[in-house]
């Protein structure tokens, strides 16, 4: 979807105003006049409908992304490598943690790439619709990272590992998106995958303390327990978890027109039947040369 299209859409155009504000709120760049010497890049709107678990819209989504494929290495940009969580450390984590019963929360950092601090040089035209009327051709030199930039994913990720070491945390030797903090009292593991993440403790009361202490430097929404992350749905009961794929499944079909297609069992549906056939027998093993 284009903006001339969105821009005429009530619900697009609210996302995107406050998409805007939540940027001018976080001082994201200043307003300077361009020069011949600045590698100007790019930027758009990229609009998402974020559903709930059922598959009910949450909210609308716009998000202004910079063209980071006009960046140029040295100049705007340096180290862009972040990690991400493994599949194995969610399924290890969450296994300790259900046979404890301890509790398990799931939050969102909001815009969480635009708390990462950039220390090159970044200019960025400004976003379409969005031009200020008394600077309408001065470009934005960013002060914070933004979607799309080659180094956003780090420059979060060092924001948010910094503040968590400050509170105590130590990152994981075998994983470094697990943080754990150990005391005589508690334990509690963070689990970090971009802005979605798992908090799981021996103590509740221990992550109430830990998102009010987050929520001084980051616009933390509680999910409450855990129920979706990374595409796989959790069903909690008085049993242990279900871990199901079923919504992602069908989003996949849906996304490449496969809703109507007809199933096919594989590798064999579970009702064939199978006949005797009468011919040469396999040679024994220990006869084989």
């Amino acid at each position: 979807m284009c903006f001339t299209i969105a821009n005429k859409n009530p619900h697009w155009r609210r996302a995107m105003n406050l998409e805007f504000d939540a940027l001018m709120k976080n001082g994201t760049w200043v307003l300077t006049s361009p020069s011949p010497n600045q590698n100007l890049i790019g930027c758009k709107w990229v609009y998402r409908i974020k559903r709930h678990a059922d598959g009910s819209i949450e909210r609308y989504k716009a998000r202004l992304v910079a063209k980071g494929f006009h960046q140029q290495p040295s100049i705007d940009y340096g180290e862009t490598f972040s990690p991400v969580i493994k599949p194995t450390t969610v399924r290890t984590i969450l296994t300790i943690t259900l046979s404890a019963g301890w509790s398990i929360r799931q939050i969102d950092i909001h815009n969480a790439f635009l708390h990462g601090n950039l220390f090159e040089e970044v200019f960025m035209h400004q976003p379409p619709g969005y031009n200020h009327p008394s600077f309408p051709h001065h470009v934005c030199k960013l002060k914070k990272a933004l979607y799309g930039l080659k180094q956003a994913p780090r420059a979060w990720f060092s924001r948010l590992s910094t503040r968590l070491i400050e509170l105590g945390f130590h990152g994981s030797l075998s994983d470094t998106s697990l943080f754990i903090y150990k005391s005589n009292k508690y334990t509690t593991f963070i689990l970090i995958y971009v802005d979605d993440i798992i908090i799981t403790s021996s103590n509740s009361f221990a992550i109430d303390n830990l998102l009010s202490s987050l929520q001084t430097d980051f616009a933390v929404k509680d999910l409450g327990s855990l129920n979706y992350f990374l595409g796989i749905e959790v069903i909690q009961n008085t049993t242990g978890i279900l871990l199901s794929q079923k919504r992602y499944i069908l989003d996949l079909l849906k996304r490449t027109n496969m809703l109507e297609a007809k199933p096919v069992s594989s590798p064999m549906a579970s009702s064939t039947s199978l006949s005797a056939h009468e011919g040469e027998h396999f040679p024994r093993s220990d006869s084989l040369p």
